[in-house]
């Protein structure tokens, strides 16, 4: 199994990575466990645009092909070639279909990708979870969960920085449950950042235009 199918995939793929490389500086990540067996479901928190392309970054990096829901997905299909899959807003039988061939996927080895608070919306707050969740978790029981939080900030440089974590792993147990360890993963994860805790580079970004415009370096040394 290939995240990126075909040359569309590769395509897509490259598209997204240019897009990460131009509007950030940097985007960094750690994560609890080096190995999440599939089929995972990595749940994340939604504060940002860009999310959808940080968690591509993540599923390459964690060496899992990932399934993603995608509400826009007529906007723009060929997503469907790195794994995504519609989730029509307002659909009830869309939405019903993609459920379908999610638990088919995950069953067949692959993990999901899923922001499971429904809508994307501004910081600070996590929303409650959908019962999406649920139906995922009751249909694929040997499913690992494993919660992801994304921060995002615009401070020390010319462009915003990201910062991934991923939570120890787990079974299902409850939506609360689910929600409670989001919360406390993204808590951890903004004291960590705003204290200067070492994360390892995810994506590398565009330096900044001090960063790249210094003239410094022909100073005459001496």
């Amino acid at each position: 199994m290939n995240q990126e199918q075909g040359a569309v995939g590769r395509a897509v793929g490259a598209m997204i990575r240019r897009s990460v490389r131009r509007r950030y500086r940097n985007v960094y990540w750690r994560t609890a466990q080096p190995s999440i067996p599939s089929p995972a479901v990595l749940y994340a928190n939604h504060h940002g645009w860009m999310d959808g392309y940080l968690m591509f970054h993540l599923a390459l990096k964690l060496d899992l092909v990932c399934i993603d829901w995608i509400e826009e997905f007529d906007t723009f299909p060929l997503f469907r070639f790195v794994g995504g899959i519609r989730y029509p807003k307002g659909d009830v039988a869309g939405r019903v279909a993609a459920v379908r061939q999610t638990i088919q996927e995950l069953q067949s080895g692959k993990s999901l990708v899923i922001f499971p608070e429904g809508v994307m919306h501004r910081p600070p707050a996590v929303l409650p979870l959908g019962k999406a969740l649920t139906t995922i978790a009751r249909h694929v029981p040997n499913a690992t969960l494993a919660p992801v939080a994304i921060f995002h900030e615009m401070s020390l440089h010319e462009r915003p920085e990201a910062w991934l974590a991923v939570g120890p792993p787990h079974r299902f147990e409850s939506l609360d449950a689910c929600r409670d360890r989001l919360i406390d993963e993204l808590d951890r994860l903004k004291n960590d950042v705003h204290a200067g805790v070492h994360f390892d580079l995810l994506a590398a970004g565009t330096p900044s235009v001090n960063e790249r415009m210094s003239l410094k370096r022909f100073r005459p040394k001496g």
